[in-house]
């Protein structure tokens, strides 16, 4: 990667995905390993990553393993072991948290700043450049003019945003409710969502201001819009989140920022894609219709009142009719176009009366007279919550749309000039593909001459252009010979086939791991001479790393139990106060409002769970206030917690506690 590349990076469930990512277009993937990485249901087999990691380097792809959760002390060693086998097994790079592997003996890999370690601000990504880390990904909560003033700064690493998919409302990496709600920690890759749950929002006095509402859930990212503008701020790597998400997503996503960039590089000749090969795709990407929460471009063109999915967590879906009738076993829906269809196995969704989203699937449909479709659901229809006339009727899974994706739904091809030269004693075939990798074969034949001179040249292009099942598509074909010669088809096929061969074996011995990035020396400082359990620092390496880095003191990460009374189990960009709008600055200069709302704490509750949400109004943020629960320190108190089994090297580190 550099300035003058974009870099389309796509997550990978696991191995088959990852191979459909960059079939479908990602210069890059992202995968979990076997473990430490912050999604704990997506872990990969090391062989696994190494058949994608083949796959992908065959087009200049490349492949980073998220080994980004927190560490314990005792987990050092695993995780320096893994890195190691990931390096062999050809992975170049690691998405890190934990500072702690930037002491550690690592392989000469990359090492690319995770979405947890949260930056924000220029010093925090000058400093994390500084240390080593090659590439990074901004907060989320960026907006244009900041992702500018860090692009001004940070002059080596390359930096990387998201443009797609699920928003965590809290800042990444500063999230501590799961783990004090339920002993999962997000920083650990066991994440609970309760930002996805409903809660009432009361007042100081005691008021409903909203009832059973997601108030903490967010819509999902959609950055379609602002990539020429992310380009202008300095953005050079795009990333589309969802390592938990199907096969057919990440195909459908894949696609729609493939094209989107692809667009991007035909006005911008001064940018290339980071990786080789052009796409062709059997279907027309569209976004809309895979998992999604409504749509938010988030704060990249500043604060927005509407980004938040207050109403429901789940996938709504596209808006397909209406309900005309109900039957006993059965309802019958009036489509809105002749050129829609329904299928059995289809999901519709409707809102009811009280605005929570009901659902069923389709066991079958079947068309009646015009646009009337008769389905019949695979519950009974007495069960189905407010299934009443006129209620809009919208698809959220769509058989036919997974069938397309279930086949092969893209073709990625490099281009390739190939030249035909008759030389002493038979011929040779010269292939260059489109990056100016060059190869040869050569065939002993005699040199025979052709009875039907017109018959033999397209007898000769119609072979050498027979490319099917390989990398390359004939950009063009050069019969450079002395005069029309004959040649069998299967000499033709031949020499082609020896010819890619040596090519595909040129392109894998050119292509090399990006160098790890190299810190500066002596080491820079930290912004900060002391950290909290903010920092989430869980090691005695890691204490030791920020010790070196001036930090003079330390706080133990929030997993290991040292801040047992109220603290921020989340801080977050997205206010509450303003969605509901209740903020004192949109009340500001609004005859008979301002003056009157004021910034006071509200109250989130679910059944006996309370929440106080607290307004820091200069940076414009929230805190979601909370203790840990009893039942999970007596669940967790096992686990072997040893912050600093390991002794910090600086003998003037302090370290903070906060225990009563």
């Amino acid at each position: 990667m550099t300035r003058r590349t974009l870099e389309l990076l796509a997550p990978a469930r696991d191995a088959a995905i990852g191979i459909e990512a960059v079939n479908h277009g990602a210069d890059a993937v992202y995968i979990g390993g076997p473990a430490f990485g912050a999604r704990d249901k997506a872990g990969n087999a090391v062989a696994d990553i190494a058949r994608l990691c083949s796959h992908a380097h065959r087009y200049g792809a490349r492949i980073f393993v998220t080994h980004n959760t927190i560490l314990r002390d005792d987990e050092l060693e695993g995780a320096r072991r893994l890195a190691w086998d990931l390096w062999n097994a050809g992975v170049d790079a690691l998405i890190i948290q934990d500072m702690a592997l930037l002491a550690l003996d690592l392989p000469p890999i990359q090492l690319h700043a995770s979405t947890q370690t949260d930056i924000r601000t220029p010093a925090k990504a000058r400093f994390l450049q500084d240390v080593g880390i090659s590439q990074m990904v901004l907060a989320r909560e960026l907006t244009l003019q900041q992702i500018q003033a860090i692009a001004a700064e940070v002059q080596d690493a390359v930096l990387e945003f998201f443009v797609h998919g699920a928003l965590c409302v809290a800042y990444s990496g500063q999230c501590y409710i799961s783990h004090a709600h339920t002993g999962r920690s997000a920083n650990r890759g066991s994440c609970s969502q309760e930002c996805r749950l409903p809660y009432t929002v009361t007042d100081s006095a005691g008021r409903i201001v909203a009832h059973d509402k997601h108030v903490l859930s967010l819509k999902d990212n959609d950055q379609s819009a602002n990539l020429h503008a992310l380009v202008d701020a300095g953005i050079r790597a795009f990333k589309i989140e969802g390592r938990y998400k199907d096969m057919a997503t990440v195909k459908n996503v894949t696609a729609h920022y493939r094209q989107l960039l692809d667009r991007v590089l035909e006005d911008r000749p001064e940018l290339a894609a980071s990786s080789s090969g052009r796409c062709r795709f059997k279907f027309t990407p569209d976004p809309e219709r895979a998992f999604n929460r409504g749509a938010t471009d988030y704060f990249v063109n500043g604060r927005q009142i509407d980004i938040g999915a207050f109403d429901t967590p789940k996938h709504a879906g596209i808006e397909v009719g209406h309900l005309l009738r109900v039957g006993t076993d059965h309802f019958d829906v009036q489509l809105a176009s002749a050129d829609l269809a329904l299928n059995n196995g289809d999901a519709l969704t409707w809102w009811d009366r009280q605005g929570e989203l009901q659902g069923v699937p389709v066991n079958v449909a079947r068309p009646l007279a015009g646009r009337t479709w008769r389905v019949f659901p695979n519950a009974p229809v007495a069960q189905l919550k407010d299934l009443r006339k006129d209620a809009a009727i919208s698809r959220n899974r769509d058989m036919a749309w997974e069938r397309l994706l279930d086949r092969k739904s893209a073709e990625r091809l490099i281009g390739v000039a190939l030249t035909l030269r008759d030389v002493d004693g038979g011929f040779r075939l010269d292939a260059e593909d489109a990056d100016g990798h060059r190869a040869s074969a050569s065939l002993a034949f005699e040199h025979q001459p052709a009875k039907d001179a017109a018959r033999a040249e397209a007898t000769l292009r119609e072979h050498l252009g027979k490319l099917g099942g390989t990398l390359f598509e004939a950009t063009r074909i050069e019969l450079a010979l002395t005069q029309p010669w004959f040649l069998p088809a299967g000499a033709v096929n031949t020499l082609r086939r020896e010819a890619i061969a040596a090519l595909e074996a040129a392109r894998a011995a050119a292509f090399q791991r990006l160098p790890r990035g190299k810190a500066v020396e002596p080491p820079v400082p930290y912004p900060e001479d002391t950290l909290s359990y903010l920092a989430n620092v869980y090691n005695g390496v890691a204490a030791a790393f920020y010790a070196r880095h001036g930090v003079k003191v330390i706080g133990a990460a929030y997993e290991s139990h040292e801040e047992l009374g109220e603290a921020s189990l989340m801080i977050t960009k997205h206010c509450v106060r303003w969605s509901l709008s209740l903020c004192p600055k949109q009340a500001k200069g609004v005859i008979g409002v301002q003056g009157t709302v004021r910034a006071e704490p509200l109250t989130l509750v679910n059944g006996n769970e309370r929440l106080t949400l607290r307004f820091d109004c200069k940076p414009c943020e929230m805190h979601v206030v909370g203790k840990i629960r009893k039942n999970v320190l007596k669940a967790v108190a096992a686990e072997p917690i040893q912050f600093y089994r390991t002794r910090p090297a600086a003998k003037d580190v302090q370290r903070r506690s906060t225990r009563a």
